[in-house]
C-alpha cells in the first residue's frame, strides 16, 4: 500500500479523537479504540511500518525511533552510533505515529502501557529480501504526553564468543564445563553490546555442553535453538512476573545454567547470589562501567544493615565481570573495547574487606592470568589503529591513566 494510503487511514483515524481530548487523553482513546479499525487497515499499517524496519537493517542501523514530541515528526535511526532524522521517509504527527505504535500490541500490551506507561516488549517480523525473521527489542514510552518508541535490532546471527580475543583463562572461567558454578557479569551502558555477549557465551555452551539453559529477559531478544544443550526463554512480563521469580522458580526447573538478562533491583540481585549459592552457573548485566563500579553497585543497592553480609556473599559467588564499551572506529564503524577482571583470592579479599579501590591495580597486573584494564584496551586498539587517540581518551573510565600510558605514542 502507497504511504499516502496509510496516511488516509492514519488521518480518519485521528479525526475520531474529541477535540476536547488533550495531551496523554488523546493516547488513552487510541489505546482503547484501536480495535474499532477494520482488520484490513490495520494489516496495511502494520505493512507500512514492517517497510520502515527493512529500511532500518538495510541501512546498517541498530535503532530506529518512532512518534514522541522530541522526533519533531520525523523517523530516526542510529546507524554506527550516531542517532540520524531520515528525511527520506515520511513525516508524521504525534497522532499518527502513536496509532502506528499501538497497532503493533495486544490487549494486553496495550492495557500494560495504559496502566504503566511504559512497555517493554519484543516484535517480529518476516524479512522477505533473505526470507527470515528478524526479533526487534522494543520501549514504548511517554515524551511529554506522546507516545514515542525505541525499536532495536537483535541480530539474525550469534557472534562467536572466540572473535571477542578473551585470554583462554577468561574463555575457562565462562565455561560450565569448566567451572560448574558462579556469577559472571557483563556490564556496559545501555547499547555497548552486553546482550549480544550474553548470546555468544550462550551459544558457545549449547554447541558442546549437554546442559540445561533458562533465559530470562525482558524481553527476549535471540531465540536460541536447543542443540547440545536444552533452551528455555522466559520473557518476563509474558511467561513469569518479574526477574525475581523467574530465578526463584527456575530453582525448580532442574537448570546448570541461569541467564538473568538484567539485575534491575535488590530483590533480583539477592535472588542471584541466593541461585548462584546452590551451585548453579549464572549469567547477568549491570548497567556499569567497570568491574569496580559494578561491585561498589551492588553493594550498594541493599540496605545499608545488609551490605556486609552481601559483601561477603558477592566475594563468594562472584568469579569474573566483563565490562564493555562500544568505541567509534577509524572505519566509520565501531569497535568492541573490554576490561576483564578474575576474582583471584587477592580481588575476594579486596571485596570481603570493602577495599575494592584496590581492584582497579589488581586487573592492571593481571594480564598474565587474563586481565585487563579498559585503558588498557584502548591502548591496544590505538596502537592497532582501530581508534583515534581522541575516541581512546574520551572512553576511557580513568582519563589520566590513559593520558599518560599512551603519553609516549
Amino acid at each position: 500500500m502507497p504511504v499516502a494510503d496509510a496516511k488516509t487511514i492514519l488521518n480518519n483515524f485521528a479525526s475520531t479523537i474529541p477535540a476536547t481530548y488533550l495531551g496523554q487523553d488523546r493516547v488513552n482513546y487510541l489505546l482503547e479504540n484501536i480495535e474499532k479499525m477494520n482488520s484490513d487497515e490495520r494489516t496495511a499499517l502494520r505493512n507500512l511500518f514492517n517497510k520502515f524496519l527493512t529500511s532500518t537493517i538495510e541501512r546498517d542501523a541498530s535503532d530506529i525511533e518512532l512518534g514522541g514530541h522530541g522526533n519533531g515528526g520525523y523517523i530516526w535511526l542510529r546507524i554506527f552510533g550516531k542517532k540520524e532524522r531520515v528525511k527520506d521517509f515520511s513525516q508524521f504527527t504525534e497522532d499518527e505515529s502513536a496509532i502506528i505504535i499501538i497497532n503493533l500490541l495486544n490487549t494486553n500490551q496495550r492495557k500494560y502501557l495504559l496502566l504503566t506507561k511504559n512497555l517493554d516488549f519484543s516484535y517480529t517480523y518476516h524479512y522477505e529480501r533473505k526470507n527470515s525473521y528478524v526479533r526487534f527489542r522494543a520501549d514504548a514510552y511517554f515524551d511529554l504526553d506522546t507516545l514515542a518508541l525505541n525499536m532495536r535490532v537483535i541480530n539474525l546471527s550469534v557472534r562467536s564468543i572466540d572473535s571477542y580475543g578473551l585470554h583462554p583463562n577468561v574463555l575457562k572461567t565462562l565455561s560450565h564445563t569448566y567451572i560448574k558454578f558462579g556469577l559472571t557479569l557483563i556490564t556496559g551502558i545501555t547499547g555497548s553490546g552486553k546482550s549480544s555477549t550474553l548470546d555468544a557465551i550462550i551459544d558457545a555452551h549449547n554447541k558442546i555442553d549437554p546442559a540445561h539453559i533458562v533465559i530470562i529477559a525482558a524481553p527476549i531478544e535471540f531465540v536460541h535453538k536447543s542443540n547440545a544443550s536444552i533452551i528455555r526463554h522466559r520473557e518476563v512480563g509474558r511467561d513469569v512476573l518479574s526477574f525475581k521469580d523467574g530465578v526463584i522458580q527456575a530453582l525448580r526447573q532442574d537448570p546448570d545454567i541461569i541467564v538473568i538478562g538484567e539485575m534491575r533491583d535488590p530483590d533480583t540481585i539477592i535472588a542471584a547470589m541466593e541461585v548462584t549459592d546452590t551451585g548453579h552457573k549464572v549469567f547477568s548485566t549491570l548497567h556499569t562501567s567497570s568491574a569496580v563500579e559494578s561491585i561498589d553497585r551492588i553493594v550498594a543497592e541493599v540496605h545499608p544493615n545488609e551490605q556486609e553480609r552481601i559483601r561477603n556473599r558477592l566475594a563468594d559467588v562472584l568469579v569474573a565481570i566483563i565490562s564493555q564499551k562500544l568505541v567509534p572506529s577509524l572505519d566509520g564503524k565501531r569497535v568492541l573495547a573490554k576490561e576483564v577482571l578474575l576474582v583471584t583470592p587477592s580481588v575476594k579479599a579486596a571485596i570481603k574487606n570493602n577495599n575494592t579501590s584496590e581492584i582497579y591495580m589488581m586487573i592492571n597486573q593481571g594480564a598474565s592470568s587474563g586481565m585487563i584494564t579498559m585503558e588498557q584496551d584502548l591502548k591496544r586498539l590505538y596502537l592497532s589503529k582501530k581508534i583515534s587517540m581522541e575516541n581512546a581518551i574520551a572512553y576511557a573510565n580513568n582519563k589520566t591513566v590513559i593520558q599518560q600510558i599512551l603519553s609516549a605514542f
